[in-house]
This record gives C-alpha cells, structure tokens and sequence, in this order.
C-alpha cells in the first residue's frame, strides 16, 4: 500500500464489527462527517464498498489511513504477521456468550462439558476467527468446571460459506454429529430459536471475566503507525469523536438499540438478547492494565492454538498517548459549549444512516489516498459481514 506522507489526507477509512462500538454510533450520527468535513477530508467506511475490495483490509490493516474497531483475532494476526498497526483503545461490551445444547440432552453445567464432542467449525478464510472463537468459548466455559479442551472431544465442523451465523454447528447438532456448540451475538440469541437449542452454558453469568475472553473481549481500537506517525492531530480528534459517541450512548437506550439492530443484522429479540446490560461503562474506551492484561491472555491462548504467526507484545503494542489526548479534547469542548458528556443534538436532518457517506463531487479517490486493493481478496461476504 500507499505511504502516507506529510502531506494532509483527503481521506479516512473506517472499518468496524457488525456489533456495539462506539464507531458505529458515531457513523450513525454522522460526527465523523461533521468532524472533518469542513478541512475537505472525506471519511469513508470499508462497509460502504464492495466486500471482495474492501475484506483483506478490514482484516489485514494494510490500509494506512484506517481506523479499525473490531474483533481482537484479526487485529492481533495482522500485528504477528508484521502489520505496522497500535492499540489505542479498547473496550470490553458483555455480548451474550453461550454454549448450546440439544433441549433434550439435559446438559446443564459445565462439568457436563467433559467427555463431549464440541463444535469446532472450520472456515476456508485468511484468518479463521470463528475457529478461534469457539476454542476459546468452550475453553471457558470448561475452566469453570477446573476442566481444558483436552478434557472434551473437539469435532471439526466444515462451514460453507454464505450459509449463514453459526448454522453449520447448530445443523450439526441438530444432526445429533455434535453435542454443544459455541455462539455468541444478536444473530446467535435468533440461530438458537430456530434450531431449538437451549443454554447450558451461560458465560456471561461467571463472576470471572476471564472465562468470557474471546475476540470480542476485550475488543481492540487499531490505527496505522504511518497515520500516527504522520498525522497524530487526526488520530486525537477521530478518537475523541468515538469519546463523545460512547458518552453519549447511555442517555439514549432507544437510539442505540435501533443503532444496533443496524449493525448486527438482528431484529428485537436479538439485540435485545444479546446486549441485556449496556450500562453507562459499556462503550467505554480506555488503555487499562487490566484491559490490556485480559488481552494479552487472549494473545497467548491464540499463539498457542497456532493462529498468530509470532508472539505480539500487548503492552508494547499499546499506544495510550491519542487516547489520552482525545480525552482532553473531548472534556474541553464539552466544557466550552457547556454541554453534559455527550455530543450536541443533531437535527433530523443532519443525521445520516449507519455508515453514510456524503455523494462526492469529484473523484472520490484522490492521487494522494492509498487506494483500495482489490487484488487477492481471501474472505468473503459472510466473514466480512459478521466477525
């Protein structure tokens, strides 16, 4: 890809997870539009081109002037693999976590774990973040019970793709192939009502946060260094958006939930199932050590089952300072315009839908953007659409 250079951007690309973040709501608000706009700087999402240009880089994070707010397995594989990225937030959101069962298989606890052959899909992509998650979801829920994945009989499951969420494992133990499977989200609370599975496993209910670790806990904040490097003023500013969108969000239960039905696909039920308590903290970013700690645990849980190419040091890894910054900024303007810890009002009509971007009036690719490389794009639409 294209360095950037000294030379101020005309675009920023944004990418972000179809679950709760505080990109999302900014996008949704359409402060990222307000933000920039008047320098000329265009800020674009990775959602709003096609997925088979925009995928590799949502996962490989070779795009200079983007901004990535997503699951920690892809962000944690780029960086083993030599991707110049930094951490410069993170947030921890309780995003319904469950092992499901057949209803009659009278499974009720963790303990039960042991022996049982667990749904382990395999996904023909780049990096199989799916894989990962459901190792390391039933290796939470099976410390629970002092147990390990050793203590269970992992069966791998084959998933095509576009076939949709989790439906490759819940066939299979519909199919009576599998005896537990692993999900996790919006989409996963109405994949469990179709197939008729019940809970066994409930993660989000274990007093210790370590047994919910997976890809979305902690979930990582990522910029490019050359960004960074070059133009650290954007950095701050882009994050202090996302500041004032997470403050904002507790305010405006109602708005968030339509915000997440956007994002995850999922109707009522779903969101409703998935994200019980979005508490005041919920989109909170910080840099804390025991933030970090609990990715970092996730990091060696990873490069022990093979999925990162080198160790990653998490803490080195971190970059606090624009977070920091962008937290002065945030409070600064808040107090200049006297207003509690949210961004203003906007009007009907200078709210966007999720991800909108402004028609352009010239080329929306300036010379002095790096472009998007369509060329050996490994994911498809249906990994792209739901990490």
């Amino acid at each position: 890809m294209t360095a950037l250079t000294g030379a101020r951007p005309d675009e920023l690309w944004f990418t972000r997870c179809p679950v709760p973040t505080a990109t999302g709501i900014a996008a949704d608000l359409g402060l990222l539009d307000a933000e920039f706009a008047a320098e000329g700087i265009t800020v674009r999402s990775l959602q709003d081109v096609p997925a088979d240009v925009a995928a590799d880089h949502h996962y490989t994070h070779a795009l200079p002037g983007l901004f990535r707010e997503g699951g920690n397995v892809p962000a944690l594989w780029a960086r083993s693999r030599g991707e110049a990225t930094r951490l410069v937030g993170l947030t921890w959101i309780e995003e319904s976590q469950a092992i499901l069962v057949r209803a009659e298989s009278g499974i009720t606890a963790p303990e039960q774990l042991r022996g049982l052959r667990l749904a382990i899909p395999r996904h023909d992509i780049a990096i199989d973040f799916w894989r990962a998650m459901a190792l390391h979801g039933f290796a939470g829920a099976l410390s629970l019970a002092g147990a390990e994945l050793a203590d269970a009989r992992p069966v791998e499951v084959p998933a095509a793709r576009g076939i949709g969420q989790w439906e490759a494992e819940l066939a299979a133990l519909d199919r009576g192939e599998v005896d537990a499977v692993y999900v996790k989200g919006a989409l996963a609370v109405e994949a469990a009502v179709r197939h008729g599975a019940v809970v066994a496993v409930d993660l989000d209910a274990a007093s210790d946060p370590g047994a919910r670790i997976n890809n979305g806990t902690p979930r990582p904040i990522t910029v490019h260094q050359d960004l960074l490097d070059h133009h650290p003023e954007l950095v701050t500013r882009f994050l202090a958006v996302l500041v004032e969108a997470a403050d904002w969000a507790p305010g405006h239960p109602a708005e968030v939930a339509r915000i997440l039905g956007a994002e995850t696909g999922a109707g009522a039920l779903g969101v409703a199932g998935a994200y019980r308590e979005l508490g005041p903290d919920t989109l909170r970013i910080d840099l804390s050590a025991e933030r970090l700690d609990l990715l970092a645990r996730q990091e060696r849980f990873l490069y022990g089952q093979g999925f990162l190419a080198a160790p990653v040091d998490v803490h080195a890894w971190a970059a606090p300072e624009p977070l920091r910054l962008a937290r002065e900024l945030a409070d600064a303007r808040r107090a200049q315009a006297d207003i509690p810890a949210r961004p203003p009002r906007l009007t009907p009509e200078s709210t966007r839908p999720l991800g909108h971007t402004p028609t352009p009036t010239a080329d929306p690719t300036p010379t002095s953007a790096p472009s998007l490389d369509t060329e050996q794009s490994r994911i498809s639409t249906l990994e792209a659409s739901h990490e």
